[in-house]
Parts: C-alpha cells; structure tokens; sequence
C-alpha cells in the first residue's frame, strides 16, 4: 500500500472511530489501541479501568495486531484477560517506523472486521 494510500486509510478507520463513539475529534493511535484491547478483551467493566488496565488493553492490542508475526496467542486467565508470547525480536527502530507499521495493521484489522 502505497503511503498516501495509509494515509487515507488511516484517516477513514479514524472517521469510523469518531462516527461510532460520537465524538467530536478523530482518535489518535493511542485510544485506537486502547479501543481495540477493549475489543479483544470484550467486555467493559462497570466502573473505569485503571491506568494499570489501561496500558494492558493497549499492549494487548499491539499484541493482537501482530500476532502471528511477532506474538503468539497463549490463552486466556482466569480473569478473561487474553495472554501472547513473544515468537520473534521486535527489531523495528525508530517512532515513525513501528507508529507506520501499526497504523498498517489497524487498516488491516478494522478492514477485516467491517467484512
């Protein structure tokens, strides 16, 4: 996919995100991971979570977009919370690089479940 491409696509699953939670500003990176751990966790609790569970869900999700790749799925715990391992060195430098790979897979992620 060509960079203006990502873009476009990126700024589209930002729209959907803003459209679905009736905000008025697009989500960053940040609370699109965060909303995706939410996802793959599915369920929300009845109070707020944590900063602690914050972070989880958000490494949960970076986990669940790179499964298969850099992460294998273990399981779940007792509390539902989904475990990965690592299979592969995450040996991508630099901000702007891993930023661009995840946004790539997020494109990837909401296109397969908007299908």
């Amino acid at each position: 996919m060509e960079s203006w491409q990502v873009e476009f696509e990126w700024l589209r699953v930002r729209h959907f995100v803003k459209d679905a939670f009736k905000r008025e500003k697009l989500p960053d990176l940040q609370t699109v991971l965060f909303l995706i751990g939410i996802q793959e966790l599915g369920r929300f609790p009845e109070s707020t979570f944590t900063k602690e569970e914050k972070q989880d869900l958000m490494h949960v999700a970076v986990c669940t977009l790179l499964e298969g790749e850099f992460y294998e799925f273990e399981g779940r715990d007792q509390d539902g919370w989904p475990h990965f391992r690592s299979i592969k060195k995450f040996d991508i430098k630099g901000v702007e690089e891993q930023e661009d790979l995840l946004i790539r897979k997020i494109i990837h992620y909401f296109g397969d479940s908007n299908n």
